[in-house]
């Protein structure tokens, strides 16, 4: 089927975007590919087209649960077979679906890059038709990279078992070393990237010092036109600008990684169909999100990194209408950003003392553990043992990256039922439990397939249709779990930790330097990127953010409040370039006065005055004593 016949039928466009075309070829013709698409570029196209192409399965790495079964969803709504494997899933469920993989007609397969490396899946693989391995977020495999995750090295074995099937490599951001080390770990036969320009033509970037920030985020949205979204740091302070927004006549909601799924969702929705002008969130907030309509972005606190902040202002104007994106800082927002990548990496012994506490907490012998699975309150845990809630979260995370543990944070997962036994000996067992007879019926009415797979289901639901209460349903249903009748998940709404090997002595714990030493050396670079980008006097902010991806020839945008500043000028580039290369080895040789410098420097003298008040109040030269000047050092 030809590609754009394949993308009218399934996604209902008659073209596609730029470079999308070129790579889905690259792929079809059986090449290692890398895709480098800014936010909102269409990357999921780049791979769920081939697969619906090409005979077999597409297996789509991916470490981001939400997004997995965001796109899921999605594809099974365009009637396309997929399937999700991720942390907290039941073995037996994980088992079924990759039977399903072998044997069905499953077309594209989501799983977790730690999902690689267990027995089950790479016998499992070995079996499937893979037509492509599509490696989402594919920064995550390199140690420069923002988000670096070690299971993604893994990826490379698997080709062992599939050395003819090609690697799609896709993100929206990525640093030139970044783009020559995906290409490197993913063991790509020659290097093959197909890059769009990070360029957001319609995008201005705005970089505001404000003291009083709430204030001017008011008078910002209320001069704006549409809608847009603001991104704070904590969970707590989505509520608290949200309702400063409402009190103030703007029609907000808030978002945030720990409210409940159906409040979520609502909020989202909300926001999505315009009812809500406004979403204050985390950064929990817009993967999967495609809103065109979106004229705004404003960070309230300053992003971890530029690649992080450049895909959260990168939601604004996908539709390729004016738009901003704005950061609204103070000085102390730079003191919280040093102070928070400090709680981001705990010592080494604190680490180790966590592993222990969490043992004794849950209640765990040494050697005991493997398999099982706790309820977990941070809160409560960390109370217990008199820890810094932000820095034992982090050190738990360091501690789940090794293998140690796997923390579910925000299960929200929805009940699981699958029949065990076929139609015959079901009817035979109602015969002989009259009891069951109604439940079970209810049960086989209400939902479908539930003999060849599981199938979500809700006990609330179930209670209306049989006149019963929701602790009635629950215990029905572990009763016919007892009795081999049924295969049935009640879903986890609180956090929980899980022990994916038994538990070791702190002792033993190593922390790889893959997973904290270069971690820690590459995220306090990243961190001073974003204090030099929030701090620069001295460059246009869209050239600073494409020089930082790796793009160094391009004009100012003429747009932020840098570039209007210098338009104030009344000059242009080559023009200021031309005094200021004259005035720079002046001012570093010695100090110089106006009137030295108006005679040694080739142009118009009010034009010199002008550039030597710019660099004045850009922080570039500094006045001493009367009237002389010097180029201040930069560190």
């Amino acid at each position: 089927m030809p590609l754009r016949t394949t993308l009218l039928k399934y996604w209902g466009y008659n073209k596609f975007r730029p470079m999308q075309e070129d790579i889905i070829q690259s792929v079809m013709d059986g090449k290692d590919t890398l895709a480098l698409l800014p936010t909102g570029g269409g990357k999921s196209i780049c791979f769920q087209v081939p697969a619906m192409i090409k005979p077999g399965i597409c297996v789509v790495i991916s470490p981001l649960i939400a997004l997995m079964k965001d796109q899921v969803e999605n594809l099974i709504k365009k009637g396309i077979k997929a399937k999700a494997i991720y942390s907290g899933m039941h073995p037996r469920e994980i088992e079924m679906i990759l039977n399903n993989c072998v044997y069905g007609d499953i077309k594209l397969l989501y799983v977790s890059p730690e999902r690689l490396q267990t027995d089950m899946f790479k016998e499992h693989l070995k079996k499937m038709n893979v037509n492509l391995i599509a490696v989402d977020e594919a920064h995550c495999i390199s140690q420069w990279g923002y988000d670096f995750r070690p299971p993604y090295l893994q990826i490379k074995e698997i080709k062992q078992y599939l050395p003819n099937v090609p690697i799609l490599a896709l993100t929206a951001t990525a640093t030139p070393d970044v783009v020559d080390d995906i290409q490197l770990q993913l063991g790509f036969k020659q290097n093959n990237l197909f890059q769009k320009s990070f360029e957001r033509k319609n995008l201005t970037y705005f970089v505001l010092n404000k003291e009083d920030k709430l204030s001017y985020l008011l008078r910002t949205v209320q001069k704006l036109n549409g809608c847009g979204i603001v991104y704070v740091r904590s969970r707590k302070k989505t509520i608290e600008v949200a309702n400063f927004l409402i009190k103030n006549g703007i029609k907000t909601g808030y978002y945030h990684a720990g409210l409940e799924a159906k409040i979520r969702n609502d909020q989202q929705n909300l926001w999505m169909n315009n009812r809500n002008r406004i979403i204050v969130a985390t950064n929990a907030f817009g993967m999967g999100i495609d809103k065109p309509d979106v004229r705004f972005v404003v960070h309230l606190d300053l992003p971890d990194t530029l690649e992080a902040y450049f895909q959260e202002a990168g939601r604004a104007g996908r539709d390729e209408l004016d738009s901003k994106a704005i950061i609204l800082y103070e000085k102390a927002d730079i003191i919280a950003l040093r102070q928070n990548f400090e709680n981001s990496y705990p010592e080494k012994e604190f680490i180790k003392n966590v592993y222990l506490s969490l043992g004794n907490y849950l209640k765990i012998p040494e050697g005991g553990g493997k398999d099982l699975g706790f309820e977990f309150d941070l809160r409560d845990f960390c109370d217990h043992f008199h820890f810094n809630i932000p820095i034992a979260y982090n050190a738990l995370k360091f501690i789940e990256k090794e293998g140690y543990i796997s923390f579910i944070e925000d299960p929200n997962t929805t009940s699981l039922l699958h029949f065990t036994i076929n139609k015959e000996d079901l009817y035979r067992f109602q015969i002989a439990n009259p009891s069951t007879d109604n439940f079970i019926k209810t049960i086989l009415r209400s939902y479908g397939g539930v003999f060849t797979d599981f199938v979500k289901i809700s006990e609330r639901e179930i209670a209306k249709r049989t006149n019963a209460d929701e602790d009635k349903v629950e215990k029905m249903l572990d009763y016919l779990s007892k009795m081999q009748i049924i295969s049935y998940y009640k879903a986890k709404k609180k956090p929980y930790i899980s022990y994916p090997i038994q538990r070791i002595s702190e002792n033993d714990i190593f922390l790889s330097k893959e997973n904290y030493d270069f971690r820690k050396i590459n995220a306090e670079k990243k961190m001073n990127a974003v204090i030099d980008y929030v701090s620069s006097a001295n460059r246009c902010h869209q050239q600073f953010l494409l020089f930082y991806f790796g793009e160094c020839n391009n004009k100012r945008c003429g747009k932020c409040d840098f570039c209007l500043e210098r338009n104030k000028m009344e000059m242009n580039e080559v023009e200021f370039n031309f005094i200021v290369n004259q005035i720079k080895p002046l001012l570093k040789l010695k100090y110089q006065t106006v009137e030295e410098l108006v005679q040694k420097t080739d142009a118009e003298e009010d034009k010199v005055m002008k550039v030597i008040q710019w660099l004045l109040d850009n922080d570039k030269i500094e006045k001493v004593d009367y009237m002389q000047f010097f180029w201040k050092a930069r560190k």
